[in-house]
């Protein structure tokens, strides 16, 4: 009983690493393979190298991208997309929405 009153911190603070730490990264791990799992051709995406492209052809775990004016092409390991610029676009909206309100309330 009395090693267990000692231990009781250790695993009091393993409990709260795991909630605060391996809970939510297993979270975000689980929607980056769902993202991958729905890119599709003409969407838009940015790299981890932060090229900005659009994907023109999937081939097993490789996309192709086209970007810029001159319509280079390059092909890319799908785990090498960092994520759809529609996400993106959509979380800056709703940031842009939440700013709108606060100061409307000011």
């Amino acid at each position: 009983m009395k090693t267990l009153i000692q231990y009781s911190p250790l695993i009091f603070m393993l409990v709260v690493v795991y909630l605060v730490i391996l809970v939510p990264e297993r979270k975000r791990k689980k929607e980056y393979r769902e993202m991958l799992d729905n890119l599709k051709v003409n969407d838009e995406i940015m790299t981890k190298g932060g090229i900005i492209g659009k994907v023109i052809n999937m081939q097993g775990r490789f996309v192709t991208i086209q970007t810029g004016p001159d319509k280079v092409r390059i092909k890319i390991d799908k785990t090498g997309v960092l994520n759809l610029l529609a996400a993106i676009e959509e979380y800056n909206s709703k940031d842009d929405k939440k700013e709108e309100k606060s100061t409307d309330n000011q």
